[in-house]
């Protein structure tokens, strides 16, 4: 059986360099490759593409000025794309031309359409936020669940999805006409909270830190915060953190599991 030494008294690095450059090539680089034919991951990671190129965006974000991300990214064709992938008879946005709609892929192309400014874009007439706001509430269920798309997936993270998506586009407190509820999507989320103050992706289901961070999300943008227990939530959280200090996503999964060993048998000590 393998030994692990254990190491009580790392040394941090003396200097630490944010290599922004690095990043922003990193990210950029990604469109070429992604799209690629004989690319595996290209292939592989197609159909959540919307998000992708959200992520990509959000990052370059942090580190660059709006019109930096301009001049890193080609706005115009993305603009372009994101409008492509609007489905006219649901409402809804796909992950990428040609796939179905999506209600994670329709809060990815909000997103990008804010950070890129163009919620104005005449692409994105009043017609088409009703539009979009009217799949979003045919996505919710009478106990204020809300579905990821048509198949029926429930999922804590699609409440999140639709309040965030519903509240960019300013419709989070007008009834679109098929009248989604903000109040029930509120308690049912507070209805998946557990005994620990942790929430799961349904009634019952194992809290995750995942989970949690869409379900008090959620709550905030629904101004219904007063329906968490923070006390008991925020001990949770805390004791999320390892021995190593890094944390992790729920009990009884050590940060040390994984990583640890790897960089152990990298250095030989294991034995």
């Amino acid at each position: 059986m393998a030994s692990f030494m254990p190491n009580n008294n790392p040394s941090p690095p003396s200097t630490i360099t944010f290599c922004t450059m690095n990043h922003v090539s990193y990210i950029t680089s990604l469109s070429s490759k992604l799209s690629s034919s004989s690319s595996y991951e290209g292939a592989v990671t197609e159909h959540l593409r919307m998000s992708g190129v959200y992520w990509s965006l959000a990052g370059l974000s942090l580190i660059q000025t709006p019109q930096q991300v301009n001049d890193s990214m080609d706005r115009d064709a993305i603009l372009d794309w994101v409008f492509s992938c609007f489905d006219e008879s649901s409402g809804g946005f796909s992950g990428n031309t040609s796939h179905d709609p999506h209600l994670l892929y329709t809060l990815s192309a909000l997103q990008i359409l804010a950070i890129l400014d163009a919620l104005s874009d005449p692409r994105f007439s009043a017609t088409i936020a009703n539009d979009v706001a009217s799949y979003i509430s045919s996505l919710q269920l009478e106990d204020g669940s809300v579905m990821g798309d048509k198949w029926g997936e429930i999922d804590t993270r699609f409440s999140y999805c639709a309040l965030s998506a519903l509240s960019i586009i300013g419709r989070l407190h007008i009834d679109p006409p098929s009248g989604f509820s903000l109040t029930k999507a509120c308690d049912y989320i507070a209805s998946c909270v557990n005994f620990d103050g942790g929430f799961g992706c349904v009634p019952g289901a194992e809290s995750h830190a995942g989970q949690i961070f869409c379900c008090v999300g959620a709550l905030s943008i629904g101004n219904r915060l007063d329906l968490l227990d923070a006390d008991l939530l925020s001990w949770w959280l805390a004791e999320r953190q390892c021995d190593s200090g890094g944390l992790n996503g729920r009990p009884e999964k050590q940060v040390s599991e994984r990583s640890e060993p790897r960089a152990k048998r990298a250095a030989g000590e294991v034995s």
